[in-house]
This record gives structure tokens, sequence and C-alpha cells, in this order.
């Protein structure tokens, strides 16, 4: 094994890292513009199920991955069947398709926490400011480039000086930040001077939390249901070789099963937060139509209600937009580590090397996802007859398609060639118990492998 692979000071170490690159886009952006617009309760509880179920076994499969093989995703699945070999290389396509369209994201981001730290936030209520930002040609690249070059530091560091250092750093911020604007989203209220009506912070966290099945149709709730389990590939990093990666830094000391329901709480528990921090606050100064705004929820539909608080806003707007950078950062940092992890196993390289090599790749590929909405822009309708661009052409590849195989996959491997106790055998380490052991082999077998199908039939737009 190359002298380069590296490890975890220990289970804070890797609870924190790992938690860092689930609590990321898939939280702060992803999670609650889904929530809001499947409808708040009935999303969240299916979320929550299948965070404890779909999830859980997901996570505990591939942080043992990591762990028993000591390697990287591109090598680990050979380790334990060479027929098998392709779910790593598939796994390690996913974050290289990944990580260019994150640092377009993080740009973004750092151009709207500008805007607000130069008191120039009150132009992004314009609803032309976002489109006409990303359809500019320079400025885009030139804000990913920025994003991009603190993710290239950070994984040059290694893992114990730069991710895990990073993390210990950054996780408490984000914490603090995520309540504290919770706790203000909740608070508030605004009378509407079209229609008199006033709304408050309290009523919006009641949608969210409250379901409502009136109306529901089956194909309604399978819909919804395949949102939620798209948001867990996100939201605990699965799927990516992220957590394969992450499973190799651990050390045999570390007790796996409370580390991985450490990170299922943690990632959870932040959710939550990042809807009750954006739901009450979209459905106060903007109703129930304000909650479809889609994936442009923080970049359209937060501005305008930072812009209704007055000067105020201005803090508030500082302090998300802080945060979202934050997030955005610690996934970031997760998916390059996870296509380094790879190429220092498959090849030999030192880190150096294969971060240099990695990043540059990426660069141009994010190049190209910048441009995919100005010289490159294009529309292509995809299987699901969602309309797309270059970023949801490389985001639909890789969470519709590439991650329910991947995981479909890995499953059939453990669960039927290779078999559970192997798995089971490395949860047990030092004697360590594992009390859901029952409930995890029947769903790695049967539950999770059905439930992926379901997914993959609807990113085709079967249902």
């Amino acid at each position: 094994m190359s002298k380069e692979r590296n490890t975890f000071s220990g289970s804070l170490g890797f609870v924190l890292a790992a938690a860092g690159s689930a609590v990321g886009l898939g939280n702060i952006w992803r999670f609650p513009y889904l929530a809001a617009r499947d409808g708040g309760g009935v999303f969240l509880l299916l979320y929550i199920l299948l965070a404890f179920t779909f999830g859980f076994t997901l996570l505990i499969t591939e942080v043992a991955i990591g762990r028993r093989s000591h390697r990287g995703p591109l090598t680990a699945y050979r380790f334990f069947n060479r027929k098998w070999s392709f779910i790593g290389v598939l796994s390690f396509f996913v974050p290289a398709l990944i990580y260019p369209y994150y640092c377009a994201i993080g740009g973004w981001l750092l151009k709207y926490l500008v805007q607000y730290a130069t008191l120039q936030g009150n132009a992004t209520v314009d609803d032309a400011f976002f489109g006409n930002f990303i359809s500019e040609v320079g400025s885009p690249i030139g804000y990913m480039i920025v994003f991009s070059a603190i993710c290239f530091y950070v994984v040059l560091r290694g893992v114990e000086k730069g991710i895990e250092q990073f993390s210990r750093v950054v996780m408490p911020m984000l914490v603090l930040l995520v309540i504290f604007i919770c706790i203000y989203s909740l608070f508030i209220e605004h009378t509407d001077p079209l229609t008199g009506e006033t709304r408050t912070g309290m009523q919006g966290a009641a949608i969210f939390f409250i379901p409502d099945f009136e109306g529901m149709t089956l194909t309604r709730f399978l819909k919804i249901m395949m949102d939620a389990c798209s948001q867990l590939f996100f939201s605990l990093s699965v799927a990516m070789g992220i957590m394969v990666a992450y499973g190799s830094y651990m050390k045999r000391s570390v007790n796996l099963g409370k580390a991985v329901d450490q990170i299922e709480i943690f990632d959870t528990l932040i959710a939550i937060f990042a809807g009750l921090m954006i739901i009450p606050a979209v459905y106060v100064f903007m109703g129930t139509e304000g909650m479809g705004a889609g994936p442009g929820l923080i970049f359209v539909a937060l501005p305008k209600i930072f812009h209704s608080l007055g000067a105020f806003g201005h803090i508030i707007g500082i302090a998300f937009f802080l945060l979202a950078l934050f997030a955005a950062t610690t996934s970031a940092v997760s998916i390059l580590e996870a296509c380094v992890a790879s190429v220092i196993d498959a090849f030999r390289w030192s880190r150096r090397k294969s971060v240099i090599v990695i990043q540059s790749v990426a660069l141009v590929a994010a190049v190209v996802v910048c441009l995919g909405y100005n010289l490159l822009y294009f529309e292509y309708e995809l299987p699901n007859g969602a309309k797309a661009q270059i970023l949801d052409i490389f985001d639909y590849v890789s969470n519709n398609l590439l991650m329910p195989i991947i995981s479909i996959c890995t499953c059939l491997l453990f669960g039927w060639v290779v078999k559970p106790r192997l798995l089971v055998g490395e949860m047990r380490l030092n004697g360590y118990s594992f009390v859901r052991k029952r409930l995890y082999v029947i769903l790695l077998r049967y539950v999770v492998p059905i439930i992926l199908g379901i997914l993959l039939l609807g990113a085709f737009g079967l249902y």
C-alpha cells in the first residue's frame, strides 16, 4: 500500500469529516427545495424513514468496504471480488462528474456572498440577476476558480492536516449559523399587502413538519419517495465513493457502528434544521406558491426575503451565504478526495501529483459547465421529461443513473456473492456490538435493491 495513505486521528476526526461531506449542498441547497416542492411534511416523513433504513444500510456498507479493504473506491471492490471491480470504476466516475458542477455552484455561492458582504445584496432581488450572472462568460468562471482553489489546498494538505483540521473548524461554525438562522426564521411574520393576510414562521414550520396526505395519489407518492431517496444519496454521500475512501482512512480501533450512527443522526438533524431555516421564511414572505421555486430557491427566492428585512437583511444574507459556502466546500473537498484516493491506490502516485492531475482535469470540466449557460447553451430533454443544460446532464447521469446502479450492484455483491457476514464482522471488530444486524441483512439483500430499482425506473420517466 502506498506510503501516501494516512488516517484520521480517531473517531471524532472521521465523524466530523464524514459529516462535513454529508452536510453539504445536499442539505443546505437541495433538501429545502425538494421538501418545499413536495409539500413539506410527507417528504420529511419519508426522508426520515428512509434515512434510518435505506441510508443506514448503504452508509454502513460503504464505510465497512473502505476500512476492510484499506483502499480507495476505484480498487476497493476488486479486493473482494475481481469480477465485480466495475463497481469501483463507476464509483470513480460519479465524483468525477459531480465535482466540476459542485465547483460551479460553489462559485455562484461565492458571488452572492461577495454581493452581500459589499452591501450590494439589493441587486440580487431582481428576478433577472441570477440568470444574467450565470449567462456571463468570465465572472462565473472566475468565482469557480477561486472556490476550487480552496478545495485544492485542503485536499493537498492530506487527511489529518487538511480535511480533518478544516472540518474541525468549519463544522461547529456551520452548525451555529444554521441554528441561528433557523431560530430567526421561526419567529418572523409578514402581512401580505395585497390580501392583508399575516403569515408566521410557525405556520411555515407546521407545513414542513405535518404530513398532508389529502388528495395524494400513488404516482405522486412514488415521486416524492423518489425525491427522498435521491436526496439521501447527496445527504449521506453514498454511491459517490466518498464513504469508501473515508472508511479506508478509519483506524481499526474505532467503533464503526457508533461512528456511522453519529453521522446519520447529525446529518438528519442538520437537514431538518436546513428545512426549518428556509421553508418558514419562504412561506412567510411568498406563501405556499413561493415554495415551488425549485433549485433556484436560495438564489432567487431567499434574496427577496433578505431584502424585506431592511439593513438586517444584509447581515442575514452574509450569514446564510457564508454558511452555504462552508457546506459546499466540505462537500466538494470530500468529492475531490474520493477521486484522489482512487488514483493514489490505483497508480501509486504521490498525493501531490494525484491532486494536481485530478484538479486540472476537473477545472476543464467545470469551465465547460459554466459555459453551458452562455457560449455552449443548449436544451436537452432528459428521459424523465426535464429540460436540461450541461450541469443538469452531469447531475442526472451521476445522481439518477449511476448512483442507483452502483448501490444495487453493491447490495447484490455483499448481500449474495461475498455474503453479509464479512461486513458484519467488520462492524463487530474489537468486540463491538451490532444491534441492528438482522435488520441490516434483510435491508441489504431485499429491501434496498427493490427501492433502488423503483428509483431507477422513475429516472427513465416510467411513472
